[in-house]
């Protein structure tokens, strides 16, 4: 009876698995849903003007929650509110998936902070 009820965990933790992988977004699809994104943030999310957040190498949970928060309103952008309100579930699962798929080129903070030699 134990060896039974093991199969059945087994194989229900495999289901949600599954499941858990297939919601997630795909980068390759991203990919092709950032246009409007790279006029800012630049096509690897790695921007060059300061006043652009780099996405590149972000988690994607972190970016989908920022996108939805934008898009409910809970983030107040009027730019990227515009942006996040044509965004599906799975675009903006996608979007994160691809931006946190890339390699950063964030630095440390060695020398920008005081006190730092």
């Amino acid at each position: 009876m134990t060896r039974g009820f093991t199969l059945i965990a087994v194989a229900a933790l495999l289901a949600l698995l599954t499941t858990t992988a297939s919601a997630a977004g795909d980068p390759a699809r991203g990919k092709t849903k950032v246009a409007t994104c790279v006029a800012c943030h630049g096509q690897d999310g790695n921007a060059v003007d300061p006043q652009y957040p780099r996405l590149a190498g972000q988690y994607a949970d972190y970016l989908a929650q920022s996108l939805h928060e934008y898009k409910d309103g809970r983030r107040g952008n009027a730019i990227m509110k515009g942006f996040a309100a044509t965004l599906s579930d799975q675009d903006i699962d996608d979007i994160s998936a691809y931006f946190s798929s890339m390699p950063s080129k964030l630095s440390g903070l060695e020398g920008h902070v005081q006190g730092d030699n």
